[in-house]
């Protein structure tokens, strides 16, 4: 959910969802502007959606996997002073062993699972340094209850 006032800019509510499988984590790649990036999979919260509904689409658009929410990471923010502002809720989750036959979201080249030193190595960029920070967060056992989520509708 974008949010834009006349006085600040614009401000975006997202998700991210963490899966890791043995030392490997659940990224993907994706083309965006003409450039590959690695990120979580991860995205915009739409209009009515909780922040659970929303990471639980958003790792199913962008890598076919089912994720099944279990722990809450963080809550991580990008506030500059001039430009977009960012409020990132990453939220732990478990994957099925199976993907669906669906195409993955535009922009999405395609999912991989990296080991957090594959992903420092990688040429490819990251997405944004919310990327490292939620993985180095993970690796110290970081972990919050998701009954911390509250939704009013």
């Amino acid at each position: 959910m974008d949010i834009e006032h006349a006085d600040r800019p614009l401000v975006s509510l997202t998700v991210a969802g963490i899966a890791r499988r043995g030392h490997e984590y659940l990224l993907v790649e994706e083309h965006i502007r003409g450039q590959r990036f690695l990120n979580q999979p991860a995205g915009h919260v739409e209009p009515g959606e909780t922040l659970l509904e929303a990471v639980i689409r958003e790792v199913r658009e962008e890598t076919r996997y089912a994720f099944e929410p279990t722990e809450l990471l963080g809550v991580y923010h990008d506030n500059p002073r001039e430009g977009r502002r960012v409020l990132r809720v990453a939220i732990i989750g478990e994957i099925g062993d199976d993907t669906d036959d669906h195409p993955l979201d535009d922009g999405i080249l395609a999912a991989h699972f990296m080991s957090r030193e594959a992903l420092e190595r990688t040429e490819i960029p990251h997405r944004s340094p919310f990327v490292t920070a939620a993985i180095r967060d993970f690796e110290q056992g970081n972990r919050y209850p998701l009954d911390l989520l509250h939704s009013i509708r």
